[in-house]
């Protein structure tokens, strides 16, 4: 079981003891002759419970975010006056830059969102964090360097204040221009939400799925599939967004590669690496049905095994092809899923020998531990650093600014995503319309799956490879 498993296990354990016994003093209130009081207290507590207690929270807002950046990143001397914030640096304009400084929310912080507004001299942000935050975040200031150098950037709380004297860390940009940008993506999808600015703004971009994303298929059960012909079709068509989308952002077609998969059965493949793992649900042990979009053959179309020797064998004769500058995959700490963690595995395990090594490998986060909420705010905002509370390895942040155009081509990206489409449950929906009256949390304007809200931002967040590993 992942750790991310066992924490949402604790955290349902323990909610079904609060409800236990707030159902039994509302039983000892009925029975004293209060019979009436418990039927006006459980709507309301459970309107409370959904507009304030249902985000997946696994630590206590009060703890300190921890990192270390490691060499790629430079300490500069800043303060806070007034709101203002000082700093006598020369910057170029497309550093990263991430101010470390403690938050702290007001009352009413507890139960409205308590944010940071970035006011500069033409631009503005507004990033987010926990409801009773009382520690230290990093800020993400990217894009802000010439107001802040010319002592122009405010800082304003709402809902919290800022505490202390700050610190400025700043890490180089990545260049992309004349060099090839390779995005390894776990499920079609995974390299838009992380990288479509990224990408899409390279001079030479490859996108690569690895599986197909079939299972959890109810959806198209409700068409009156059987559960193994809708698990068949849902990968085939997230097989054909994985190729048909990235063209969206300018890439071509023979650089969009689906290799078709499992989705969920790539850590048994790991485990086993010459046996062959079928689909959980499409009852299929062959990957070339959702390959047969692929502008060229590979290895494993060979026999069509889903082994982990066919997965190495496909990646390696991908990265000889391509040949990428600029490496982009799962990060392995930050990102808990186990498709995720087995992807940038492959990878690492695929570089090995190779004769041609990527410049650069660069790391995302579309799932968390913690936090299933982060980025916590709403579409368009800033992404701050997600939480991470002890720094065992040093990883320098990488930011780029997505300008609105690109975001609403990101939102339009993701809308073509078959897996984003279906609507949401009831339950989630009136919990999203309770926390918008109550917590003032608003909807994304580009769609109704939370992935709009957290993935259409003005930041795109990675994380740059520790250099011991690039040796």
């Amino acid at each position: 079981m992942s750790r991310k498993q066992q924490l949402l296990k604790r955290h349902r354990r323990n909610k079904r003891l609060g409800l236990l016994a707030g159902l039994v003093a509302l039983v000892a209130l009925g029975v004293f002759g209060w019979w009436w009081l418990p039927l006006l207290l459980l709507p309301l507590l459970w309107v409370a419970h959904e507009a304030w207690f249902a985000d997946h929270l696994f630590y206590s807002p009060a703890e300190d975010y921890a990192y270390r950046f490691g060499d790629q990143a430079r300490q500069v001397a800043a303060s806070l006056r007034d709101g203002v914030l000082q700093a006598e640096v020369a910057l170029a304009g497309d550093e990263t830059l991430i101010l470390e400084v403690r938050v702290k929310s007001s009352w009413l912080g507890r139960w409205l969102d308590p944010r940071v507004e970035l006011l500069g001299e033409a631009q503005q942000d507004s990033q987010a964090f926990e409801r009773g935050v009382d520690g230290v975040r990093f800020l993400n200031l990217t894009g802000f360097a010439a107001p802040l150098m010319a002592g122009a950037l405010r800082l304003r709380g709402r809902h919290c204040r800022l505490i202390g004297a700050p610190r400025l860390w700043i890490t180089p940009s990545v260049k992309l221009s004349q060099r090839r940008v390779m995005v390894i993506a776990p499920h079609a999808d995974d390299a838009e939400l992380a990288a479509y600015g990224l990408y899409s703004q390279a001079d030479e971009a490859w996108v690569v799925t690895l599986t197909a994303g079939e299972i959890e298929a109810e959806h198209y059960q409700q068409m009156g599939l059987p559960k193994a012909e809708a698990a068949r079709l849902k990968g085939r068509l997230r097989a054909w967004d994985s190729i048909a989308v990235p063209r969206w952002a300018g890439v071509p077609e023979a650089r969009c590669v689906q290799l078709g998969y499992f989705c969920l059965q790539l850590p048994a493949m790991q485990a086993a690496p010459e046996q062959p793992v079928g689909s959980r649900e499409a009852d299929l042990a062959d990957t070339r049905p959702f390959r047969r979009f692929n502008a060229f053959t590979l290895p494993g179309d060979a026999d069509g095994a889903p082994t982990w020797h066919n997965l190495l064998a496909d990646l390696r004769a991908l990265l000889e092809q391509a040949r990428p500058h600029v490496l982009v995959m799962p990060h392995p700490q930050l990102d808990p899923h186990p498709d995720h963690i087995c992807a940038q595995a492959a990878v690492h395990e695929a570089l090995q020998g190779l004769d041609w090594q990527p410049e650069t490998q660069l790391y995302y986060a579309n799932h968390l531990h913690d936090n299933d909420r982060w980025p916590m705010g709403d579409s368009g905002d800033g992404v701050a650093l997600p939480p991470q509370l002890s720094a065992e390895q040093a990883w320098a942040p990488y930011s780029r600014v997505l300008d609105l155009a690109t975001q609403r081509d990101k939102a339009m990206a993701l809308g073509m995503m078959h897996d984003l489409q279906p609507p949401a449950p009831f339950k989630r929906r009136l919990r999203r319309v309770l926390q918008c009256w109550l917590a003032g949390r608003k909807p994304s304007a580009y769609g109704e799956n939370e992935f709009f809200r957290k993935a259409v931002r003005r930041h795109e967040l990675f994380w740059h490879c520790p250099r011991e590993r690039d040796e």
